[in-house]
């Protein structure tokens, strides 16, 4: 039986308190409080979509701005990949996925190298997303970069087309789910770390 991939990690700086509890082998189930509604859902999907177990409690000075709570969330969300994938012996390591959402086309594709890299196209000058508390669509850019470094991955992310903010968020947040979901799964095939190299 495979030893359980899971990691807690709790982060906390001057600007923000950070909890995440992650099992990447787990069925979708998630309990997401970050005090922002619109990315709590985004979170939330992405839990579901990528078949993650995850758990996250994150208190920042959203009263300011939101960044700081998505970029540290991306920060301590990698931190918690890269802890539980451990060595990443016998991981698929790549992961690729093109999620359509109604006018809407997400390409994502992942290397889990070991290597920060974000490749990101989309749509510039986007409206906000939501009502009061509005959600800025360049936080999503923000996240990913965030997310890409702490897990030390290599992330192409495109809008191939979009025009909903809310549409090419979602799509974003489901392709990262499925590819992550597909470069972090188990293949009997692998035997022991997927490079030439022998480290990721």
């Amino acid at each position: 039986m495979s030893p359980e991939r899971t990691a807690k990690i709790h982060r906390r700086t001057a600007e923000t308190d950070i909890a995440i509890e992650l099992n990447i082998d787990g069925s979708g189930k998630s309990q997401i409080d970050t005090g922002i509604p619109f990315f709590d859902h985004m979170l939330t999907l992405f839990t579901k979509h990528g078949l993650f177990d995850l758990n996250i409690k994150a208190v920042g000075d959203i009263a300011v701005d939101y960044h700081h709570t998505v970029e540290d969330a991306g920060i301590v969300l990698g931190q918690c990949f890269r802890e539980a994938l451990g060595n990443k012996a016998g991981i698929t390591r790549y992961g690729f996925f093109l999620l359509p959402m109604d006018e809407t086309l997400a390409e994502v594709a992942l290397d889990l190298s070991g290597r920060s890299f974000l490749s990101y196209h989309a749509p510039e000058r986007v409206e906000a997303i939501g009502g009061v508390n509005r959600f800025s669509y360049q936080l999503v850019e923000e996240f990913l970069r965030a997310f890409s470094s702490s897990l030390l991955a290599t992330l192409h992310v495109e809008i191939r087309r979009g025009r909903d903010a809310h549409h090419m968020a979602e799509a974003i947040f489901k392709g990262l789910a499925r590819a992550l979901d597909a470069a972090t799964r188990l293949d009997p095939r692998v035997t022991g770390i997927p490079s030439t190299k022998d480290v990721l």
